[in-house]
């Protein structure tokens, strides 16, 4: 049973618009753009700042942290362990999204490694979730299990490496090993858009920029997205007017209206 409430939901919203947080992201090239436009109409500041040059003295004066691994280079994975090293020496929170984790080799390595440095969140499909635990992950990004066939394995995740874990689908479970969130809002037009998970790992890292509770940051962001997406879906033909849609409803829903329609359990 959760202890957050709608109401808190809507207080990281106003957390996020009121302090912008500096939001680097190291993300896969379908995605950038995208998760840039996302990050800025829920209120935050986006940073691609993805060279192993410049990863980790960026890290340390970013807000939070996005570490994707959607289409990996050795370049870009070293400038992870850079961006993980900088946020790590200070305190900077970072989100782990193990893009195919399980179904390719290498990444599922790095996934590893990034994971043993300690993400404070760790954002990914029920597969993917999965795979880290030794499963076999899904067929390419797409999740084959479910959320709560993965929650057991969120559950040992959290504990094993003092992280939370957003586990996103049809119903979202978040976990930080001893509370469970469950967040029902949502609609399938989201799957229907590139990138649509992508920039919530991007979003979860802003939220947990401005908050002291990491559980609370992912719940904040998921729901934040979640919420959008049912309103943009009622106002779209297809994916394409979706997607203008969303980013629409991220920059015009308020805190109050986030805290109405969030369903938790």
């Amino acid at each position: 049973m959760t202890d957050i409430r709608p109401g808190d939901c809507a207080d990281a919203l106003a957390q996020v618009r009121e302090h912008s947080p500096l939001v680097q992201c190291l993300t896969n090239i379908v995605v950038a753009q995208w998760t840039a436009n996302v990050l800025l109409a829920v209120g935050a500041a986006p940073a691609m700042v993805d060279n192993p040059q410049e990863a980790g003295a960026f890290a340390r004066i970013a807000g939070g942290v996005l570490i994707n691994l959607g289409t990996p280079y050795a370049d870009t994975a070293a400038a992870m362990e850079q961006a993980v090293a900088g946020a790590t020496d200070a305190g900077t929170p970072w989100v782990l999204d193990p893009v195919a984790a399980g179904a390719l080799a290498w990444r599922t390595e790095i996934a590893g490694t990034l994971l043993a440095a300690g993400p404070t969140v760790l954002r990914g499909n029920a597969s993917e979730v999965m795979a880290l635990t030794g499963g076999a992950g899904g067929k390419g990004v797409e999740s084959v299990d479910t959320p709560e066939a993965a929650l057991d394995a969120a559950v040992e995740l959290a504990g094993r490496h003092g992280t939370v874990v957003a586990i996103s689908g049809p119903v979202d479970h978040l976990t930080d090993g001893t509370r469970v969130v469950r967040v029902s809002n949502g609609h399938p037009l989201l799957t229907k858009v590139t990138g649509v998970g992508c920039a919530l790992g991007a979003m979860i890292a802003g939220f947990a920029a401005v908050l002291d509770d990491p559980l609370l940051a992912a719940v904040g962001a998921t729901a934040t997205l979640t919420v959008c997406g049912d309103r943009a879906a009622a106002a779209a033909a297809g994916p394409g007017s979706f997607a203008v849609a969303l980013l629409d409803q991220l920059a015009l829903l308020t805190p109050a209206e986030l805290a109405d329609r969030v369903r938790l359990s």
